[in-house]
């Protein structure tokens, strides 16, 4: 069979198109803007082969450790009357939320609203207003309660084994 005329033409520009390429002619492409904005690729989810923690930690923040103790000074008793507010030294990397969680949690009382400071000697105070539907004083009688009775569990069992029959 013998190439025809047609054919050999054809066969003659596709060789010429394949030495030229398919990239001879370009176009730049026309900027409307003056910033360039990298383009969205691909971005796959990892899938690790094996874990790389065997067990997650207990959490770090946990309500015993953002709450240190209740503090217990004339001001603090003040606040506790007037202004349904009780008054505790908290961790230094607590936040508000942290706060109103644990009290929550210890006390089984809703708070209104945190305040925080941190003292010139680097401790954290926290003053935890309540709800008025709650007495802070209930709940401060109930918060020395337990503080005395740590107290006693844990360091000096013989100044406060008469104020241990006192709030039991």
């Amino acid at each position: 069979m013998a190439p025809t005329k047609a054919s050999a033409s054809k066969a003659a520009a596709a060789k010429k198109a394949a030495l030229k390429g398919v990239h001879g002619k370009s176009v730049r492409k026309v900027r409307t803007s003056a910033h360039f904005h990298l383009p969205k690729t691909l971005r796959l989810s990892r899938k690790p082969k094996y874990a790389r923690k065997s067990v997650p930690h207990l959490p770090r923040m946990d309500q015993y450790r953002v709450v240190r103790n209740p503090l217990n000074t004339e001001t603090a008793m003040k606040k506790i009357e007037e202004h349904n507010t009780l008054t505790f030294i908290v961790d230094v990397k607590a936040n508000k939320h942290q706060i109103k969680d644990a009290v929550k949690r210890l006390y089984d009382v809703e708070a209104l609203k945190v305040n925080t400071l941190i003292r010139p000697d680097g401790k954290k105070k926290a003053y935890v207003r309540l709800t008025a539907d709650v007495d802070a004083l209930d709940v401060a009688n109930k918060v020395r309660a337990y503080e005395l009775i740590y107290m006693c569990g844990r360091r000096e069992r013989k100044n406060c084994m008469n104020i241990r029959y006192i709030y039991v």
